[in-house]
């Protein structure tokens, strides 16, 4: 068994997919790549075939009908045989020297039989054409190098939060939470990084910039305008966020887990309203105001403490005023933490 299966889902990513695999493979003995191509168009297909006939202990590749990125995320889960399991975007890549050590941590305990449900990594938002970088850390939050319960942990900022970038989950915790990502739908790495929490029962962070989430492409996924036409689906992914958990058996045995995951809620519910805000319509706001009604409908505790105690009730605020407060906020935040 490798140590680590590494799923890249591609989709036309011919353009910069070898930077992604070739960051993957300097350990490629102690790991598995499952090159998922979904679908496309140009040539990524004889890319990672190459790869495949070139490293055959190393690469493995599925070729597949289009289902989007959670259809690849989904295939190379059920594909996988490591022991740890990340997703690593075709477009992204990822540290060696910080690979070495969480290999190294790995290694030990299997060698202890004492496993890590859940590793956390820092991850870097890397603006390569404008040699910029921002890196996301969780100092605050974790003690490094130890293992920890959801009971241990500390504060978020505002502006941390647990993404797909920093994750590295077992395999058979995955599995057992049973995340399955929907099909031709954008943000699923929303869900992926939700859902299994509550199956974490151990927790251990390295203090090291392992992911480089690249950012500057235009059709890139977080860029403001490409949001925008999107909103219906990080609205579909908000409400499936929304739904999947009972925060109230985790708030059981994890309160700490619990104030994390309503917070998660919190900030997806105001991007999707503040995106909303910048489309700038009628239709757009109706969309804001049936979003909001769904979670109280199904959710009305939750609403309660999104509406009142939360990030998201200040995206919610009544009138023009309200708007262009919500909206400058936005601004501001994208500035200074350079998201997209």
């Amino acid at each position: 068994m490798k140590y680590i299966t590494f799923t890249v889902p591609c989709y036309n990513s011919a353009a910069y997919m070898r930077r992604c695999i070739d960051s993957l493979l300097v350990f490629k003995e102690e790991c598995e790549i499952i090159i998922v191509d979904d679908g496309s168009t140009d040539t990524t297909p004889e890319i990672a075939d190459e790869y495949a006939l070139r490293f055959p202990e190393t690469v493995r590749v599925i070729h597949k009908e289009n289902g989007g990125h959670g259809s690849g995320v989904n295939a190379g889960l059920a594909a996988a045989t490591g022991e740890y399991f990340k997703v690593v975007d075709s477009d992204d890549w990822l540290d060696s020297r910080s690979l070495q050590k969480i290999l190294f941590r790995i290694m030990q305990w299997k060698r202890d039989e004492k496993m890590a449900d859940m590793i956390v990594c820092n991850y870097i938002y890397d603006h390569l054409h404008e040699n910029k970088k921002k890196v996301m850390a969780y100092r605050n939050v974790f003690k490094e190098e130890q293992m920890l319960t959801w009971n241990d942990i500390g504060m978020f900022s505002p502006s941390q939060y647990l993404v797909m970038h920093s994750l590295v989950f077992r395999t058979e915790v995955l599995r057992k939470s049973g995340v399955i990502l929907p099909e031709h739908t954008f943000y699923v790495d929303n869900i992926f990084a939700y859902r299994p929490l509550p199956y974490v029962e151990s927790i251990y962070y390295i203090d090291t910039d392992l992911y480089h989430y690249f950012i500057g492409r235009e059709d890139q996924s977080v860029n403001e305008e490409v949001l925008k036409k999107r909103i219906d689906q990080q609205i579909y992914v908000t409400k499936i966020v929304a739904d999947c958990v009972d925060l109230q058996e985790v708030a059981g045995q994890y309160p700490k887990l619990a104030r994390y995951m309503m917070r998660n809620v919190s900030i997806m519910l105001a991007i999707s309203s503040i995106h909303l805000l910048l489309i700038n319509s009628e239709e757009a706001w109706k969309k804001r105001s049936e979003l909001w009604n769904y979670i109280k409908r199904k959710h009305r505790k939750m609403y309660r403490q999104l509406r009142f105690t939360t990030l998201s009730g200040f995206t919610f605020l009544p009138g023009k005023t309200g708007r262009f407060v919500t909206v400058t906020g936005y601004r501001t935040a994208r500035k200074i933490y350079q998201f997209n």
